[in-house]
């Protein structure tokens, strides 16, 4: 009870200590309100875009893999002129994955027609992406329908006139995009029946999205366009069986492939195989990059406040000699007026650093009020940024605190 009294009024004695030096207390908080602003607001921004990013990839699917010409890499050399050899996936590749392999829940042809004019009637809408998918492309892909369905195994193998649109060009064709399904709409010169309209997914950092897709059945596709040209980047994409380790199915996927091609031992392997994880590795040891570089740049900032706030203590120690003295005189102990200085310098700190936490907080509100941005400002970047300035003010009230407990009563009572 002795000690939190004490505390008590050592606590009075700094705020009020802060009160009397107002100009001097706002002076000494810039530094460390710079400090932390900076290296919560880089904390923040690495996290948003970790967020978004990890949202993206998710949209690829867990176990999930890609079978392409091109590997998926981010550092060193890229030997392309090599791949651009390579041959490109044929759909009797996927016929001959479907015999062989056996830890899949999906397995599926994809090609993709860019940048295509979709009309009904006299709405048209520009630029949108065809992809031409074979039967398991719902097995594959997570897909989310505001109407209609996906397509029947009827329609998929027989090459139907059948697709499935995004939100975006149903909303340009249709305006109210419930009212796509059933439609007749024209794709690469032919009418084609509107089965299935996708929810709308929104932008993303990696720009996966349907909203400005439609998805027809590869076989249609194979009677307008060669589905299988290098033109058109054709991939086979695996979904492993839940329960079933991706390392698993990538080692299988990798031994039916070798097989397929007829890949001798000693020699390597003339397609790619990818995943999501080796975008969200990449991103995450840039991510940590950009983490250490706010450390290293928030650190500067609160160095600097640090030694401003020790240098007021300093001065505070100074003018305050004389109370010093008068209080020890009255039988103050030693580690009660350590205790004094050393809160009024934690006090600063944490203002300081209270003070950064919500400029970070209001500079959150305003990019979610001017953009689609979801700005994300975690409680564990609260944490670092509360403990952070009470380590700071520590530091820094130390040493002015155990210099004020040290003078003697009789020379600080003296002092002018």
């Amino acid at each position: 009870m002795i000690f939190f009294k004490l505390f008590a009024e050592s606590f009075v004695f700094a705020m009020d200590a802060l009160r009397q030096n107002k100009l001097r207390t706002i002076l000494s908080l810039l530094g460390i309100t710079i400090g932390i602003f900076s290296i919560i607001a880089v904390f923040s921004a690495v996290d948003t875009l970790n967020d978004n990013l990890h949202k993206s990839v998710d949209k690829l699917g867990s176990n999930t893999l890609f079978v392409q010409k091109m590997p998926w890499t981010f550092s060193g050399d890229y030997p392309w002129w090599k791949y651009m050899q390579r041959p490109v996936l044929k759909l009797r590749d996927l016929d001959a994955l479907e015999k062989r392999m056996q830890s899949t829940q999906g397995m599926e042809y994809e090609a993709w027609l860019s940048n295509h004019t979709i009309k009904y009637q006299s709405n048209s809408v520009e630029n949108v992406q065809i992809s031409a998918a074979s039967a398991d492309y719902d097995k594959t892909w997570l897909l989310n329908f505001i109407a209609g369905r996906y397509f029947t195994g009827m329609e998929s193998r027989a090459g139907e006139p059948v697709a499935l649109i995004g939100y975006n060009v149903a909303e340009g064709l249709f305006v109210a995009p419930s009212l796509a399904e059933g439609k007749l709409i024209k794709v690469l010169g032919r009418n084609v029946r509107v089965v299935g309209v996708f929810a709308k997914d929104g932008e993303d950092m990696l720009g996966i999205s349907n909203d400005d897709a439609i998805v027809i059945p590869v076989a249609f596709a194979h009677q307008m366009v060669n589905i299988e040209s290098d033109n058109y980047n054709p991939q086979i994409v695996v979904k492993g069986r839940d329960g079933v380790p991706e390392e698993a199915v990538e080692s299988e996927l990798e031994g039916a492939m070798r097989s397929i091609r007829r890949i001798r031992p000693n020699q390597e392997d003339n397609f790619a195989l990818n995943k999501s994880t080796l975008i969200s590795e990449q991103f995450d040891k840039v991510f940590s990059f950009l983490h250490f570089a706010g450390m290293i740049i928030g650190g500067f900032s609160v160095l600097v406040g640090g030694f401003g706030i020790a240098n007021i203590m300093f001065v505070s120690v100074k003018e305050r000699t004389n109370i010093i003295g008068i209080q020890k005189s009255l039988g103050a102990k030693n580690y009660f007026i350590m205790l004094q200085f050393l809160l009024e310098a934690i006090l600063l700190c944490l203002m300081g650093g209270l003070l950064g936490i919500a400029l970070v907080y209001v500079g959150t509100l305003i990019l979610k009020s001017q953009s689609d941005v979801a700005v994300v400002l975690y409680f564990k970047n609260v944490v670092i940024g509360i403990s952070t300035s009470v380590t700071i003010g520590i530091i820094a009230g130390i040493v002015p605190a155990w210099i004020a407990a040290r003078l003697d009563p009789v020379e600080a009572i003296r002092t002018n």
